[in-house]
This record gives structure tokens, sequence and C-alpha cells, in this order.
């Protein structure tokens, strides 16, 4: 049904531009939300301009999840580093586990975590892919994407067990 959509839509049928919104926006929020955190409906909002800017030029139509899913990346880490963190915070700023009044959840150890760590975060352990695609994803070299989701879990793992 998503190609029958796409190519509808590139034809420029409004309901199948519409209804392609409505299939795409929950799925670009779980890709935007844990990358752009309080930004992240102003993440999907920018990647949904751009796939539909973009959808004429997309040119195998079964591959739309992954084109959609590398716009929503991008969007969301240039959002986030625009709005908040550009790098990540030191260890020793992370409340305790055992303070009752400022507990780490998941949230606020995201947010110490810089636009890329949480990136490949997301795509590795959310998402799924392998290195090699999260690398291409990105845009940056295999051993980036290594060296961050090293660097990204020890940070998470060590905020954690204190």
């Amino acid at each position: 049904m998503t190609v029958e959509l796409v190519l509808a839509a590139q034809r420029g049928d409004t309901m199948a531009m519409s209804d392609l919104l409505n299939e795409l926006t929950p799925y670009l929020g779980r890709i935007c939300g844990p990358i752009a955190l309080d930004s992240g409906p102003d993440a999907v909002q920018e990647a949904l301009i751009a796939v539909f800017k973009n959808l004429r030029g997309l040119r195998e139509p079964e591959a739309l999840y992954g084109w959609a899913r590398a716009i929503a990346v991008r969007e969301a880490v240039r959002i986030a580093r625009r709005d908040g963190r550009a790098s990540p915070a030191e260890l020793a700023e992370l409340p305790s586990r055992q303070d009752v009044e400022s507990a780490v959840d998941i949230r606020d150890v995201l947010e110490r975590l810089s636009p890329e760590h949480r990136a490949v975060l997301m795509l590795r352990d959310l998402e799924g892919l392998e290195e090699a695609a999260a690398a291409r994803l990105l845009e940056v070299p295999v051993g980036t994407v290594k060296s961050r989701l090293a660097r990204a879990r020890r940070s998470f793992r060590q905020a954690w067990q204190s």
C-alpha cells in the first residue's frame, strides 16, 4: 500500500499526500524524539517538510521508510544542536540514583548526551541498524559510529550505576 501512496503523492494527489503524512508522522516521531528531546516535534515537522519537498525525487518508493529515516536523523541532530547541548556532559554532573529527588531517568541521561550520541544510540539500539548503515545515515566513518556508540553506552551505564 505504501508504494501506491508514494506514487500517487508524487503525481500530486493531495489525499495520498495526507495519507502518507498520517503514516509517516508517528514513525518520524519515534526517530526524532530520542534525538531532539523537547524539540522532537520541531524535528518531525522539519523532516516532514523535507520529505514532501523532495518526494518527487524518490526513485524507489519501496525505500520510503529508510529514506525518511535518514532525513529525520539529520533534522533531529540539526535541531538538537541548535536548541541544546552539543557536547556530552561530564559524568560528574549526573545526580546519584540514590538521590530520590533527582533520580536519573532515561530522559535525563539522554539530555546529557550529545545529539550525535543520542542519534547513534537510537539507530543501533532502537532501530537495530548495523554500524555501517548507521554510518551512512549519519554521514560519518564506521569507526566514528563505533566510538560514539561505545562512549554513549558507557555514559548511559555509568549514569545508572552511580
